[in-house]
C-alpha cells in the first residue's frame, strides 16, 4: 500500500511530460501558419465596430491606404473601389483605414460609413478611424512604414502587401488607383503564386 501513491505520482509525472512533449511537437495550426506576422491583428470594422482579423486575408494581394473625406485626394475613393471590383476575384483586397493624422476626417466612425457608402458606393473593407502617422501610429502603419522606410505624408497613401505578407510596396498620395504603373505592380504581385 506504501508504494501506491508513488506509483501515482511518477504515472502523473510521466503523463505530464508526455503531454508536454505531444504539444512541442505539434505544428502550429495552419490559420497561424499560413497568416504572415503583418497581417496578426486585429481592427474594428467601420460600419459596425466589430472586431476582424486581417489574417482572413492571408494569401490575397492587399492593398492598405489611409483615408480621409475632405481632402483633395478623396475622389480616389472611386478608383479604389473600381480597382477592388475588378480584381478581387483575382484575390486583391482594398482596406481603408480613415485618419484625421492631417486634419481632413473629423467626423464620427458611422458619419465616415455614411459618406464613403452613399457618396463613392465603398465596398470594400473600411475600419475604424485610427492614427497612421508617428508614435501612436496603429500598429499595422507602424510596421508599414517599418518595412518601407516611408510613412504616410498625407491621406491617401498606399502600402501595397504581396501574397506572401513579405513583399511591400509605398506609393505617395499622388499615385492614382488607375496610375498604369501602380496598376502593373498590383497585376505583377496577383500573378505571383504565395
Amino acid at each position: 500500500m506504501k508504494h501506491r501513491p508513488v506509483f501515482h505520482l511518477a504515472l502523473a509525472s510521466w503523463l505530464a511530460i508526455a503531454t508536454l512533449q505531444a504539444h512541442a511537437q505539434t505544428p502550429p495550426t495552419p490559420a497561424n501558419a499560413a497568416c504572415p506576422a503583418l497581417l496578426q491583428q486585429r481592427f474594428d470594422r467601420l460600419q459596425d465596430e466589430k472586431p476582424q482579423s486581417l489574417c482572413q486575408y492571408s494569401g490575397k494581394v492587399v492593398l492598405v491606404v489611409n483615408t480621409a473625406s475632405f481632402c483633395g485626394f478623396t475622389k480616389q475613393y472611386e478608383g479604389l473601389e473600381a480597382l477592388h471590383a475588378k480584381y478581387q476575384s483575382r484575390g486583391l483586397v482594398v482596406l481603408g483605414f480613415p485618419s484625421n493624422d492631417f486634419s481632413q476626417e473629423t467626423g464620427s466612425n458611422q458619419a465616415i460609413a455614411e459618406f464613403c457608402e452613399n457618396t463613392f458606393g465603398v465596398k470594400f473593407p473600411m475600419f475604424t478611424k485610427s492614427v497612421v502617422v508617428g508614435r501612436d501610429a496603429n500598429p499595422l502603419f507602424k510596421q508599414l512604414a517599418e518595412r518601407t522606410g516611408e510613412r504616410p505624408r498625407w491621406n491617401f497613401h498606399k502600402y501595397l502587401i504581396g501574397r506572401d505578407g513579405q513583399t511591400v510596396h509605398s506609393y505617395p498620395s499622388g499615385v492614382e488607383p488607375k496610375n498604369p504603373g501602380f496598376v502593373k505592380d498590383i497585376e505583377k504581385l496577383l500573378s505571383t503564386p504565395s
